[in-house]
């Protein structure tokens, strides 16, 4: 059927600028994220947000839902790609406009870590690993992390 709406140059130009987000699975029982998931203030164009603040938005997202899928024995962490970091515990994360991600976290041997990228060098991979601590819940900081984009309050995490 053919669509007989006509778009103004100003719709054209903010469609062109919103997120777009969709991914397909091999295994038909996962849903892939799409459009229709992303918190209210990811679903309209901000020309104001650096791309710093546009990489974090994005973080978030992929951290929560990775953190979705994990038992109760592991935790998020990340592995930066060409380089030897390793991987870090991810405990917190942030920018610094325009253009640097930080992450904050702990390596495997516990030492305190932090790594800061420019967002055009931004190339990670998130990782399940052990949890740090046997007893207790495990820390699920994607889960807090989307609490401030729906700017929904932080409570006892």
């Amino acid at each position: 059927m053919q669509n007989d709406t006509i778009a103004t140059s100003a719709e054209f130009a903010e469609d062109a600028i919103l997120p777009r987000l969709y991914e397909v699975h091999t295994d038909p029982c996962i849903t892939g994220n799409c459009e229709a998931d992303l918190p209210p203030a990811m679903r309209t164009p901000e020309g104001d947000k650096s791309p710093a603040r546009w990489a974090y938005e994005r973080l978030i997202l992929y951290i929560k839902n990775f953190e979705a899928q994990l038992d109760s024995a592991h935790e998020v962490a990340i592995a930066f790609a060409g380089g030897e970091t390793g991987i870090i515990r991810i405990e917190g994360i942030g920018y610094f406009d325009p253009d640097i991600v930080t992450f904050f976290g702990s390596d495997p041997d516990g030492g305190r870590t932090q790594v800061i990228q420019h967002v055009t060098r931004l190339n990670v991979m998130l990782r399940a690993m052990p949890r740090a601590v046997a007893a207790g819940e495990p820390r699920r900081i994607g889960f807090r992390l989307e609490r401030e984009l729906t700017g929904v309050a932080d409570v006892a995490s």
